[in-house]
């Protein structure tokens, strides 16, 4: 049995002190996944500094005037139940639900579901290879069960998607992550938060050293509000999306002013199909031209031996709530 450290911190520079003078220690939000990792030993902390005191949960209004700001220990059932959330950004609310039990959404908090570990079922295994577990020792998912894994993003290195619902939704509203280390404050935008795999699946965001979330911010969107989130899965009961999406449009006079399309399940990251959402902005969402979106956010997959069937589910269901939204579904 292994000896660890716990610290229950009340003020951020407190966490941010303990973590600093510990190279083993790690943040403790709801646990939903670093206990489970640890369980299986593939996480091992010198110390668990636990945040869930800190005081960093709630949602208030952004300085902007129309958006809001989450706090990092927010639980994702706060969040979802939340009625500004519910009202300005549906499909937030929706992804969040989509997620996990209801057990878990009361635990979890927004920081912790934006940081758990992008993962495969051999990253759980250890007698197997991971690269994401012991970088350079290889990927066994590539030749090994690999029907839900990734169409888009992937690398030679890793083929493994990020499980986060919550993220595709805050993809699609152009969040911004807000941090804070013992030299100050930062933000990143969630386009740029997440690391592509590339060579070094291990690292998984731009967080630096010993950074601690503090927030997310949700700007002001005309979009926003007419949005959805839609999630497919092998099971009905909680489970990873085998494909989702984020999508919202803005209509004026029948043509679409603005449009967003992220997606989730089919990449290491959320992936946003900025190409996609080019294709609709100053036309009118006709079926042909929601299809041709719909294909356009597919266009640059590379499927795997056993997983091709991902991409046309995404088109298929792209399409469908694009049309959903657009209000054109009878029309075909």
């Amino acid at each position: 049995m292994r000896e660890i450290a716990y610290q229950r911190a009340t003020q951020v520079r407190d966490a941010l002190t303990a973590v600093a003078n510990d190279a083993g220690a790690r943040y403790l939000g709801g646990g939903t996944n670093l206990v489970d990792l640890m369980k299986g030993g593939i996480e091992q902390p010198t110390r668990l500094v636990d945040v869930r005191r800190l005081p960093l949960d709630g949602v208030r209004e952004h300085a902007d005037g129309g958006g809001l700001v989450i706090g990092a220990t927010t639980s994702n059932s706060d969040l979802a139940a939340h009625p500004e959330v519910r009202r300005r950004f549906p499909a937030l609310t929706q992804a969040v639900l989509a997620g996990a039990s209801g057990q878990l959404r009361n635990m979890a908090t927004v920081a912790g579901n934006l940081l758990q570990r992008t993962r495969c079922g051999y990253f759980a295994q250890l007698s197997h290879a991971c690269n994401k577990r012991v970088p350079g020792s290889g990927c066994a998912a590539i030749e090994g069960i690999h029907h839900n894994h990734a169409v888009l993003g992937h690398s030679r290195h890793c083929v493994a998607t990020h499980p986060s619902d919550m993220a595709v939704a805050l993809a699609a509203f152009d969040a911004v992550v807000h941090y804070e280390t013992l030299d100050g404050v930062g933000e990143i935008p969630l386009s740029q938060f997440y690391t592509p795999v590339g060579d070094s699946p291990d690292r998984e965001t731009l967080l630096p050293a010993g950074a601690l979330v503090t927030s997310v911010a949700l700007p002001a969107s005309a979009v926003s509000p007419r949005s959805r989130y839609r999630k497919v899965r092998e099971r009905a009961s909680y489970a990873f999306a085998t494909v989702s999406v984020a999508a919202a449009l803005d209509m004026r006079d029948g043509e679409v002013r603005d449009a967003r399309i992220a997606l989730g399940g089919i990449a290491s990251r959320p992936w946003r199909a900025r190409s996609a959402e080019a294709l609709l902005r100053g036309a009118r969402p006709t079926p042909e031209r929601v299809r041709a979106a719909a294909e356009e956010a597919l266009g640059e997959a590379e499927p795997l031996r056993d997983n091709a069937y991902k991409v046309a589910l995404a088109i298929n269901l792209v399409d469908a709530v694009l049309s959903e939204l657009a209000g054109t579904e009878n029309d075909r």
